[in-house]
Protein backbone atom coordinates (compact mmCIF):
# COMPACT_ATOMS: atom_id res chain seq x y z
CA UNK A 1 0.00 0.00 0.00
CA UNK A 2 0.82 3.60 -1.14
CA UNK A 3 1.98 4.66 2.64
CA UNK A 4 0.92 8.59 1.35
CA UNK A 5 -3.20 7.35 0.89
CA UNK A 6 -4.93 6.77 3.88
CA UNK A 7 -6.91 3.08 3.81
CA UNK A 8 -10.29 3.17 4.11
CA UNK A 9 -12.30 3.69 8.09
CA UNK A 10 -14.82 5.00 10.02
CA UNK A 11 -14.90 8.58 10.02
CA UNK A 12 -16.49 11.57 12.00
CA UNK A 13 -17.68 14.27 9.61
CA UNK A 14 -16.46 17.45 11.52
CA UNK A 15 -19.16 20.10 10.07
CA UNK A 16 -23.05 19.58 9.63
CA UNK A 17 -23.23 17.51 6.32
CA UNK A 18 -27.28 17.62 6.37
CA UNK A 19 -27.00 21.65 6.30
CA UNK A 20 -24.84 21.24 3.22
CA UNK A 21 -26.61 18.22 1.58
CA UNK A 22 -29.56 21.10 2.24
CA UNK A 23 -27.87 23.92 0.39
CA UNK A 24 -26.76 21.83 -2.27
CA UNK A 25 -29.81 20.13 -3.19
CA UNK A 26 -31.55 23.56 -3.34
CA UNK A 27 -28.67 24.55 -6.16
CA UNK A 28 -29.26 21.45 -7.94
CA UNK A 29 -25.88 20.58 -7.12
CA UNK A 30 -23.97 17.20 -7.52
CA UNK A 31 -20.65 17.43 -6.28
CA UNK A 32 -18.54 20.31 -4.77
CA UNK A 33 -14.76 20.56 -5.37
CA UNK A 34 -13.24 22.63 -2.71
CA UNK A 35 -10.02 24.53 -3.48
CA UNK A 36 -9.37 27.37 -1.45
CA UNK A 37 -7.40 26.87 1.59
CA UNK A 38 -9.99 28.51 3.42
CA UNK A 39 -13.35 26.39 1.94
CA UNK A 40 -11.18 23.15 2.73
CA UNK A 41 -10.00 24.05 5.60
CA UNK A 42 -13.33 24.08 6.84
CA UNK A 43 -14.71 21.57 5.30
CA UNK A 44 -11.29 18.90 6.60
CA UNK A 45 -12.28 20.51 10.38
CA UNK A 46 -9.17 22.41 10.84
CA UNK A 47 -6.21 21.12 8.54
CA UNK A 48 -4.49 23.85 6.44
CA UNK A 49 -1.10 23.03 4.84
CA UNK A 50 2.04 24.06 7.27
CA UNK A 51 4.18 24.70 4.28
CA UNK A 52 2.25 26.22 2.17
CA UNK A 53 0.73 28.45 4.92
CA UNK A 54 2.18 31.91 3.46
CA UNK A 55 2.77 31.35 -0.26
CA UNK A 56 0.94 29.01 -3.28
CA UNK A 57 4.02 28.76 -5.75
CA UNK A 58 6.32 25.24 -5.77
CA UNK A 59 8.64 24.57 -9.01
CA UNK A 60 6.65 25.04 -12.10
CA UNK A 61 3.34 24.67 -10.83
CA UNK A 62 1.49 25.92 -7.20
CA UNK A 63 -0.08 24.49 -4.27
CA UNK A 64 -3.92 23.42 -4.89
CA UNK A 65 -5.46 21.13 -2.40
CA UNK A 66 -8.41 19.57 -3.78
CA UNK A 67 -11.21 18.39 -1.85
CA UNK A 68 -14.37 16.22 -3.11
CA UNK A 69 -17.87 16.26 -1.70
CA UNK A 70 -20.60 14.60 -3.38
CA UNK A 71 -23.94 15.87 -2.31
CA UNK A 72 -25.39 13.00 0.45
CA UNK A 73 -22.42 11.06 -0.10
CA UNK A 74 -19.91 11.55 2.56
CA UNK A 75 -18.60 7.74 2.16
CA UNK A 76 -17.40 8.96 -1.61
CA UNK A 77 -15.97 12.29 0.22
CA UNK A 78 -11.81 12.19 -0.81
CA UNK A 79 -9.35 14.79 -0.09
CA UNK A 80 -6.12 15.27 -2.28
CA UNK A 81 -3.32 17.23 -1.06
CA UNK A 82 0.40 17.76 -1.59
CA UNK A 83 3.22 14.80 -0.92
CA UNK A 84 4.51 17.48 2.49
CA UNK A 85 1.26 17.30 3.95
CA UNK A 86 1.36 13.64 4.52
CA UNK A 87 3.54 14.60 8.09
CA UNK A 88 0.63 16.77 9.33
CA UNK A 89 -1.97 13.75 8.26
CA UNK A 90 0.05 10.91 10.26
CA UNK A 91 -0.10 13.25 13.09
CA UNK A 92 -3.85 14.06 12.41
CA UNK A 93 -5.97 12.12 9.55
CA UNK A 94 -8.16 13.84 7.62
CA UNK A 95 -11.68 12.83 7.97
CA UNK A 96 -12.58 11.73 4.51
CA UNK A 97 -12.29 8.07 3.81
CA UNK A 98 -9.99 8.83 1.03
CA UNK A 99 -6.79 10.93 1.27
CA UNK A 100 -4.32 11.15 -0.40
CA UNK A 101 -1.23 13.20 0.27
CA UNK A 102 0.91 12.20 -3.27
CA UNK A 103 0.30 15.51 -5.23
CA UNK A 104 3.25 17.85 -7.03
CA UNK A 105 1.02 20.52 -8.75
CA UNK A 106 -2.03 21.76 -9.74
CA UNK A 107 -2.79 19.89 -12.59
CA UNK A 108 -1.31 16.82 -10.42
CA UNK A 109 -3.66 17.65 -7.64
CA UNK A 110 -6.96 18.09 -10.00
CA UNK A 111 -6.31 14.47 -12.01
CA UNK A 112 -6.42 12.45 -8.71
CA UNK A 113 -9.99 13.81 -8.29
CA UNK A 114 -11.25 13.58 -11.41
CA UNK A 115 -10.13 9.93 -11.29
CA UNK A 116 -11.41 9.56 -7.78
CA UNK A 117 -14.98 10.65 -9.02
CA UNK A 118 -14.84 8.59 -12.17
CA UNK A 119 -13.51 5.39 -10.44
CA UNK A 120 -16.26 6.02 -7.71
CA UNK A 121 -19.07 7.03 -9.77
CA UNK A 122 -20.43 10.03 -7.97
CA UNK A 123 -22.78 12.07 -9.86
CA UNK A 124 -21.37 15.04 -11.83
CA UNK A 125 -24.45 16.56 -13.84
CA UNK A 126 -24.06 19.63 -12.06
CA UNK A 127 -20.74 20.33 -10.13
CA UNK A 128 -20.14 23.50 -8.10
CA UNK A 129 -15.97 24.33 -8.08
CA UNK A 130 -14.68 27.67 -6.30
CA UNK A 131 -14.39 30.15 -10.00
CA UNK A 132 -11.78 32.32 -8.34
CA UNK A 133 -9.55 29.56 -6.62
CA UNK A 134 -9.41 27.83 -9.55
CA UNK A 135 -6.31 28.00 -11.79
CA UNK A 136 -6.62 27.69 -15.45
CA UNK A 137 -4.73 24.60 -15.55
CA UNK A 138 -6.55 22.29 -13.03
CA UNK A 139 -9.77 23.94 -14.84
CA UNK A 140 -8.72 22.44 -17.96
CA UNK A 141 -8.72 18.97 -16.66
CA UNK A 142 -11.98 19.20 -15.21
CA UNK A 143 -13.79 20.63 -18.17
CA UNK A 144 -11.64 18.26 -20.54
CA UNK A 145 -13.00 15.13 -17.60
CA UNK A 146 -16.14 16.07 -18.07
CA UNK A 147 -17.10 18.15 -21.03
CA UNK A 148 -21.19 17.45 -20.45
CA UNK A 149 -21.13 18.99 -16.85
CA UNK A 150 -23.37 22.44 -15.58
CA UNK A 151 -20.89 23.99 -13.85
CA UNK A 152 -22.03 26.00 -11.13
CA UNK A 153 -19.64 28.81 -8.73
CA UNK A 154 -19.32 26.93 -5.09
CA UNK A 155 -18.64 30.34 -3.01
CA UNK A 156 -22.45 31.16 -2.15
CA UNK A 157 -23.00 27.17 -1.22
CA UNK A 158 -20.08 27.39 1.11
CA UNK A 159 -20.41 30.68 2.43
CA UNK A 160 -24.07 29.93 3.26
CA UNK A 161 -22.64 26.29 4.97
CA UNK A 162 -19.50 29.01 7.08
CA UNK A 163 -22.18 31.55 7.77
CA UNK A 164 -23.64 29.33 11.16
CA UNK A 165 -20.80 28.71 13.25
CA UNK A 166 -19.97 25.82 15.58
CA UNK A 167 -19.26 26.57 19.29
CA UNK A 168 -15.56 25.87 18.18
CA UNK A 169 -15.72 28.30 15.64
CA UNK A 170 -16.69 30.67 18.10
CA UNK A 171 -14.37 30.20 20.86
CA UNK A 172 -11.56 30.76 18.35
CA UNK A 173 -12.96 33.83 17.07
CA UNK A 174 -13.51 35.19 20.51
CA UNK A 175 -10.03 34.69 21.49
CA UNK A 176 -8.56 36.27 18.13
CA UNK A 177 -10.53 39.56 18.87
CA UNK A 178 -9.71 39.51 22.31
CA UNK A 179 -6.22 38.65 21.49
CA UNK A 180 -6.27 41.71 19.18
CA UNK A 181 -7.84 44.09 21.79
CA UNK A 182 -4.52 42.91 24.04
CA UNK A 183 -1.98 43.54 21.78
CA UNK A 184 -3.30 46.82 20.88
CA UNK A 185 -3.29 47.94 24.71
CA UNK A 186 -0.22 46.57 25.09
CA UNK A 187 1.57 48.71 22.03
CA UNK A 188 -0.52 51.75 23.29
CA UNK A 189 0.88 51.50 26.79
CA UNK A 190 4.51 51.66 25.72
CA UNK A 191 4.12 54.16 22.48
CA UNK A 192 5.82 57.44 23.49
CA UNK A 193 5.77 60.22 21.62
CA UNK A 194 7.99 60.58 17.86
CA UNK A 195 7.66 56.50 17.35
CA UNK A 196 6.82 56.23 13.96
CA UNK A 197 3.65 53.93 12.72
CA UNK A 198 5.86 51.73 11.16
CA UNK A 199 7.57 50.94 14.80
CA UNK A 200 3.85 50.96 16.17
CA UNK A 201 2.90 48.13 12.83
CA UNK A 202 6.19 46.28 13.76
CA UNK A 203 5.33 46.44 17.97
CA UNK A 204 1.57 45.28 17.15
CA UNK A 205 2.63 42.28 14.81
CA UNK A 206 5.28 40.79 18.04
CA UNK A 207 2.50 41.23 20.71
CA UNK A 208 -0.11 39.71 18.36
CA UNK A 209 2.54 36.73 17.19
CA UNK A 210 3.28 35.85 21.49
CA UNK A 211 -0.25 35.82 21.49
CA UNK A 212 -0.59 32.43 19.16
CA UNK A 213 -2.05 35.04 16.44
CA UNK A 214 -1.16 35.24 12.84
CA UNK A 215 -0.82 39.05 11.94
CA UNK A 216 -2.44 39.77 9.03
CA UNK A 217 -2.64 43.53 8.68
CA UNK A 218 -2.67 46.82 9.99
CA UNK A 219 -4.32 49.18 9.02
CA UNK A 220 -3.06 53.14 10.82
CA UNK A 221 -3.59 56.86 11.08
CA UNK A 222 -1.64 59.14 13.28
CA UNK A 223 -2.69 62.44 13.41
CA UNK A 224 -4.96 64.33 11.26
CA UNK A 225 -3.62 62.34 8.19
CA UNK A 226 -5.91 59.81 6.74
CA UNK A 227 -3.27 57.83 5.23
CA UNK A 228 -3.72 54.33 6.43
CA UNK A 229 -0.23 52.45 5.42
CA UNK A 230 2.89 52.31 7.93
CA UNK A 231 5.13 54.44 7.16
CA UNK A 232 7.95 56.72 8.94
CA UNK A 233 5.05 59.57 10.44
CA UNK A 234 5.60 59.85 13.77
CA UNK A 235 3.06 60.09 16.46
CA UNK A 236 3.62 63.21 18.39
CA UNK A 237 2.20 64.66 21.38
CA UNK A 238 -1.51 65.45 21.19
CA UNK A 239 -1.69 63.34 17.84
CA UNK A 240 -4.70 60.75 17.86
CA UNK A 241 -4.24 57.26 16.43
CA UNK A 242 -6.23 54.71 14.53
CA UNK A 243 -5.44 51.22 14.84
CA UNK A 244 -7.33 48.63 12.85
CA UNK A 245 -5.70 45.09 12.33
CA UNK A 246 -6.71 41.58 11.57
CA UNK A 247 -5.18 39.26 13.33
CA UNK A 248 -5.31 35.08 12.62
CA UNK A 249 -5.78 32.46 15.11
CA UNK A 250 -6.17 28.95 13.46
CA UNK A 251 -7.69 30.42 10.45
CA UNK A 252 -10.42 32.74 12.07
CA UNK A 253 -9.85 36.17 11.82
CA UNK A 254 -10.20 38.74 15.00
CA UNK A 255 -10.79 42.34 12.95
CA UNK A 256 -11.19 45.33 15.32
CA UNK A 257 -10.31 49.31 15.65
CA UNK A 258 -9.58 50.87 18.87
CA UNK A 259 -8.45 54.87 19.38
CA UNK A 260 -5.82 55.94 20.80
CA UNK A 261 -4.16 59.90 21.69
CA UNK A 262 -0.63 61.03 22.72
CA UNK A 263 -1.94 63.22 26.28
CA UNK A 264 -5.47 63.52 26.90
CA UNK A 265 -8.19 64.19 24.33
CA UNK A 266 -10.00 67.53 24.47
CA UNK A 267 -14.25 67.77 24.59
CA UNK A 268 -13.99 67.78 21.37
CA UNK A 269 -12.54 64.30 20.60
CA UNK A 270 -14.36 62.99 24.23
CA UNK A 271 -17.35 64.16 21.74
CA UNK A 272 -16.68 62.32 18.56
CA UNK A 273 -15.74 59.03 19.89
CA UNK A 274 -18.53 59.01 21.91
CA UNK A 275 -21.18 59.69 18.95
CA UNK A 276 -19.30 57.07 17.09
CA UNK A 277 -19.81 54.62 20.05
CA UNK A 278 -23.37 55.80 20.36
CA UNK A 279 -24.01 54.58 16.22
CA UNK A 280 -22.01 51.64 16.94
CA UNK A 281 -24.07 50.77 20.42
CA UNK A 282 -26.97 51.64 18.18
CA UNK A 283 -26.09 49.15 15.41
CA UNK A 284 -25.73 46.21 17.55
CA UNK A 285 -29.05 46.73 19.26
CA UNK A 286 -31.08 44.91 17.23
CA UNK A 287 -28.75 42.10 16.84
CA UNK A 288 -29.93 38.27 17.74
CA UNK A 289 -31.42 35.66 15.99
CA UNK A 290 -34.42 36.03 13.73
CA UNK A 291 -34.30 39.52 13.20
CA UNK A 292 -33.74 40.59 9.55
CA UNK A 293 -30.44 41.55 8.72
CA UNK A 294 -31.38 45.09 7.20
CA UNK A 295 -32.63 45.86 10.88
CA UNK A 296 -28.83 46.48 11.46
CA UNK A 297 -28.70 49.39 9.05
CA UNK A 298 -32.00 50.62 10.14
CA UNK A 299 -31.22 51.31 13.25
CA UNK A 300 -27.72 52.94 12.66
CA UNK A 301 -28.03 54.93 9.52
CA UNK A 302 -30.58 57.27 11.03
CA UNK A 303 -28.05 58.49 13.32
CA UNK A 304 -25.25 58.78 11.18
CA UNK A 305 -27.99 60.93 8.83
CA UNK A 306 -28.85 63.53 11.67
CA UNK A 307 -25.21 64.03 12.46
CA UNK A 308 -23.63 67.16 11.44
CA UNK A 309 -20.53 65.50 10.68
CA UNK A 310 -22.84 62.60 8.51
CA UNK A 311 -20.62 63.96 5.23
CA UNK A 312 -17.80 62.63 6.40
CA UNK A 313 -18.84 59.60 8.26
CA UNK A 314 -19.60 55.74 7.21
CA UNK A 315 -21.39 52.92 8.98
CA UNK A 316 -20.43 49.26 7.68
CA UNK A 317 -21.50 45.93 8.53
CA UNK A 318 -20.55 42.99 7.54
CA UNK A 319 -19.56 39.19 7.98
CA UNK A 320 -16.51 37.31 10.09
CA UNK A 321 -15.10 34.21 10.16
CA UNK A 322 -12.27 32.56 7.96
CA UNK A 323 -12.87 35.20 5.20
CA UNK A 324 -13.48 39.04 6.03
CA UNK A 325 -16.61 40.04 4.54
CA UNK A 326 -18.21 36.74 4.13
CA UNK A 327 -21.91 35.63 4.47
CA UNK A 328 -23.93 37.54 6.37
CA UNK A 329 -23.54 39.84 3.63
CA UNK A 330 -25.99 42.84 4.33
CA UNK A 331 -25.29 46.14 2.30
CA UNK A 332 -25.07 46.20 -1.90
CA UNK A 333 -23.12 49.88 -0.85
CA UNK A 334 -20.17 48.81 0.83
CA UNK A 335 -16.65 49.33 -0.12
CA UNK A 336 -16.55 45.55 -0.85
CA UNK A 337 -19.32 45.36 -4.02
CA UNK A 338 -21.28 42.37 -3.28
CA UNK A 339 -25.07 41.51 -3.20
CA UNK A 340 -26.98 42.24 -0.39
CA UNK A 341 -29.14 38.82 -0.18
CA UNK A 342 -29.02 38.83 3.89
CA UNK A 343 -30.18 42.04 4.25
CA UNK A 344 -34.01 40.40 3.92
CA UNK A 345 -33.26 37.34 5.39
CA UNK A 346 -32.77 36.30 9.49
CA UNK A 347 -29.95 36.53 11.31
CA UNK A 348 -28.90 32.77 12.54
CA UNK A 349 -27.27 32.09 15.93
CA UNK A 350 -23.77 31.48 15.60
CA UNK A 351 -23.09 34.31 12.20
CA UNK A 352 -20.28 36.63 13.34
CA UNK A 353 -20.36 40.44 12.27
CA UNK A 354 -18.42 42.99 11.93
CA UNK A 355 -20.03 46.45 12.75
CA UNK A 356 -18.26 49.75 12.41
CA UNK A 357 -18.47 52.97 12.34
CA UNK A 358 -15.85 55.32 10.62
CA UNK A 359 -15.35 59.19 10.87
CA UNK A 360 -12.90 61.20 8.40
CA UNK A 361 -12.78 64.49 10.13
CA UNK A 362 -11.60 67.26 8.42
CA UNK A 363 -9.87 69.00 10.94
CA UNK A 364 -9.43 66.24 13.99
CA UNK A 365 -8.51 63.47 11.77
CA UNK A 366 -9.78 59.24 11.22
CA UNK A 367 -11.79 58.19 13.87
CA UNK A 368 -13.03 54.52 14.05
CA UNK A 369 -14.51 51.91 16.51
CA UNK A 370 -14.74 48.24 14.84
CA UNK A 371 -16.14 45.46 16.95
CA UNK A 372 -16.66 41.85 16.07
CA UNK A 373 -19.64 40.53 17.58
CA UNK A 374 -21.81 37.10 17.82
CA UNK A 375 -25.26 36.74 16.91
CA UNK A 376 -27.08 34.49 19.88
CA UNK A 377 -30.44 32.98 20.41
CA UNK A 378 -31.51 35.66 22.73
CA UNK A 379 -29.20 38.69 21.81
CA UNK A 380 -25.46 39.17 20.47
CA UNK A 381 -21.76 38.83 22.26
CA UNK A 382 -19.43 41.65 21.58
CA UNK A 383 -16.11 40.05 21.26
CA UNK A 384 -13.24 41.79 22.50
CA UNK A 385 -15.39 44.56 24.26
CA UNK A 386 -12.64 46.86 25.40
CA UNK A 387 -10.57 49.67 25.66
CA UNK A 388 -13.93 51.23 23.12
CA UNK A 389 -12.20 54.63 24.96
CA UNK A 390 -9.48 57.14 24.29
CA UNK A 391 -6.82 54.69 25.21
CA UNK A 392 -3.80 57.01 26.72
CA UNK A 393 -0.43 56.23 25.29
CA UNK A 394 2.92 55.71 27.46
CA UNK A 395 1.56 54.75 30.54
CA UNK A 396 3.47 51.76 31.32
Amino acid sequence: MNVNVQPARSFTIPFDAARLDRLMDAAGIDVVIATSKHNVQYLLGGHRAAFFDYMDATGVSRYLPVLVYPKGQPERAAYFGHRLEKFQREVAPMWTPEAQTTTSGSVDAMQKAVDHIRRTGIARRRIAVEFGFLPYDAASVLREAFPDAQWVDALFVLERQRAKKSAQELKMLKYASEAVIDSMRAVIAAARPGITKAEVVEALRREETSRGLTFEYCLITAGTSFNRAASDQRWERGDILSLDSGGNYKGYIGDVCRMAIQGEPDAELEDLLAEIEQIQRAGMRPIRAGVLGREIYAAAEPLVHKSKHHNHMEFLAHGMGLVSHEAPRLTDRGPVPYANEYAAEPLEAGMVISVETTLMHPTRGFIKLEDTVAVTDSGHEIYGAGARGWNRAGVS
